[in-house]
């Protein structure tokens, strides 16, 4: 099984998230690819069975709109049937950047993994032991 992390971070928080459910998935002996949002393609989606999308939320709680968005926008289509997870980081609001994302996947019908994984402003520990739990946890799915 293959699965890409593709992920948006502008202050590091996400790209923290984004290792630590990578160093999950590896544990549980799943191969996994870590891709920045500016160098994934239309493509990654087809070469990878399970998808794991991070982004934070940002501005008045929505996906940041001038790299992620337009590329998620653009691959939805190819999210049927795949398994798909989603993380991400923020500092205000109460999440609902996640529960629209997650509406999102589901009406492209992919397969959403549990609820998306947030995190308030940089994981700490603890926070990068959920990152690390939940990569191994979607290693299972």
């Amino acid at each position: 099984m293959k699965v890409a992390i593709i992920y948006w971070s502008a202050t590091g928080n996400t790209r923290i998230m984004a290792q630590s459910i990578g160093k999950g998935l590896k544990s549980a002996g799943t191969e996994c690819n870590l891709i920045p949002v500016s160098e994934a393609k239309e493509s990654t989606i087809d070469e990878h069975e399970m998808i794991a999308f991070g982004c934070p939320s940002m501005g008045t709680e929505m996906l940041e709109e001038i790299e992620f968005d337009p590329y998620f926008t653009k691959i939805e289509s190819k999210l049927k049937n795949k398994k798909v997870a989603l993380f991400g980081s923020y500092s205000w609001g109460n999440g609902e950047w996640m529960r629209d994302w997650e509406k999102r996947v589901i009406v492209d019908n992919a397969h959403l993994f549990e609820e998306g994984l947030t995190i308030n402003d940089t994981p700490d520990e603890d926070g990068i032991k959920s990152c690390i739990d939940y990569g191994e946890r979607f290693s299972k799915f």
